[in-house]
């Protein structure tokens, strides 16, 4: 186990990436956020994912709310509150970085700044909400972070209007980040929870969701009575691509992630990982 500790492990983070973070409070500040999340989801002034009054009275009440910034300018931005039990875990409801930064791992250090953050305030765990069609959000979540898969939630938060989410349903997975679970500790300190599906594969996993020569949705019966207790389900290799060039593909691989994934969660089965290449790793107490 690391010997680092989660404000040590954030410091390194933040030093890699070459940016600051701080906490926000400032009325423009905040305005900035708002104009940021709007350059990343693409909604425009009259649709924002959140306004700087709404973080404003977040901020007020102690909730958390901090920038990313290189060379002064706002380049990624996250914030949450907290949820009952009061004050055993904070909500984080929206992070997001510009494209051209997150090569530098700027999403990576702000994850691991809210971290220490929540820490110091007596927190024990992080959840939040992502699509999990997209791969490489599963990939940030499950194997560089280390979280945890709670609950499959299907069309979570209706309509969007904006352009990632375009008119797919809103389907999300709800993470729980255990801060000072061993496979965090490991994950915060530069070594991700990797696992290796093709590997899985060859020792018997059976494959319940993978692409077609086409990159459509293949849905494969792996029922209780299989003799599979590992269960690969793969994802495309770019959701948001497919959204706008074939939105029907798009919508049929929602639905076959949807009853393949959900209904394994459903079914008792819990999320293990993921491995990079596309395949969330399920394992069932019934096979």
């Amino acid at each position: 186990m690391t010997t680092l500790t989660a404000a040590d492990a954030a410091r390194a983070a933040i030093t890699a990436s070459g940016v600051e973070i701080r906490t926000l409070e400032e009325v423009a500040d905040l305005e900035a956020v708002r104009r940021l999340y709007e350059q990343i989801w693409r909604t425009g002034a009259a649709n924002p994912p959140i306004t700087a009054d709404l973080l404003r009275a977040m901020a007020k009440v102690g909730s958390y709310v901090s920038g990313a910034y290189d060379d002064g300018e706002l380049v990624g931005a996250c914030f949450g509150f907290f949820s009952a039990p009061e004050r055993d875990a904070l909500h984080s409801h929206i992070a997001g970085v510009l494209p051209r930064v997150r090569v530098r791992k700027v999403g990576y250090a702000l994850k691991l700044h809210q971290r220490a953050w929540a820490l110091e305030r007596g927190a024990g765990a992080i959840t939040w909400t992502y699509d999990p069609l997209i791969r490489r959000n599963a990939w940030f979540n499950l194997g560089k972070l280390a979280a945890d898969v709670a609950e499959y939630l299907p069309d979570f938060y209706g309509p969007m209007d904006d352009d990632i989410n375009r008119a797919d349903p809103t389907d999300r997975i709800l993470i729980r980040w255990p801060l000072l679970a061993p496979a965090v500790d490991a994950a915060c300190a530069g070594t991700p929870r990797a696992l290796d599906g093709a590997a899985l594969r060859t020792h018997g996993a059976a494959v319940a969701l993978e692409a077609s020569a086409a990159d459509g949705p293949i849905v494969r019966p792996v029922g209780r009575a299989s003799y599979a207790r590992t269960v690969l389900v793969g994802v495309p290799d770019d959701i948001e691509a497919l959204r706008e060039h074939d939105p029907a593909l798009a919508g049929a691989w929602r639905g076959a992630l949807r009853e393949v994934l959900g209904g394994l969660l459903e079914d008792g089965g819990r999320v293990t990982g993921f491995d990079r290449n596309g395949w969330y790793i399920v394992e069932r107490t019934t096979a």
